[in-house]
């Protein structure tokens, strides 16, 4: 998945993979900065363990890029935040296949939940990133096939079928024959 801050409503529908423009990459920037700032990392540090290039990250938090949803999840996976905390609620981009809009954040005692509604082109796939340590994801499959979860265990889903999985491992959605329509709830446990 691929992911940038808030799109405009009119701009053009990238293919799978390509930079989306956005509207607010500057505030995704700052807010990333920030964080990174708060947590005592160099912008090196920062995109040594994400395993992006610093230029990348230098260009994010400058508001010159359009991320992908898998480096924005690098980033914020190493920041240990949720997306959310990143790149607000609206719109997102596209990534390697999967194409999603961040629909709500749901705050709770002991955890922040993402709700994602997605779109898999048919016989496309892409590995995401792990999450940080008891991160899970929760798909419900509305129309299509799909083998998503852990990479090396992705699971089968069917039109009103439901799977989960922790995603601290890399994972991955792939689509059938037919294009896949999902809705994607993220939890992320708060830590103490």
């Amino acid at each position: 998945m691929l992911h940038d801050s808030p799109m405009r409503s009119d701009a053009p529908n990238p293919q799978p993979g390509a930079d989306t423009p956005t509207t607010d990459m500057p505030d995704v920037g700052r807010r990333i900065r920030g964080l990174r700032e708060e947590r005592g990392l160099s912008l090196s540090e920062l995109a040594r363990r994400a395993g992006i290039g610093k230029a990348t990250l230098s260009g994010l938090e400058n508001g010159t890029r359009n991320p992908t949803l898998e480096t924005l999840w690098a980033v914020t996976a190493q920041l240990g935040v949720p997306l959310a905390a990143a790149v607000g609620t609206g719109p997102v981009a596209h990534g390697a296949a999967v194409q999603g809009v961040l629909l709500e954040v749901f705050e709770e005692e002991g955890a922040t939940y993402e709700l994602y509604r997605l779109v898999i082109p048919a016989g496309t796939s892409q590995t995401s990133p792990a999450h940080p340590e008891g991160v899970t994801e929760h798909l419900t499959v509305f129309t299509g096939t799909l083998r998503a979860g852990p990479a090396d265990a992705p699971l089968p889903a069917g039109p009103g079928e439901h799977v989960s999985w922790r995603s601290d491992v890399p994972h991955t959605y792939a689509a059938g024959d037919q294009d896949v329509h999902a809705g994607l709830l993220i939890r992320y446990p708060r830590r103490p």
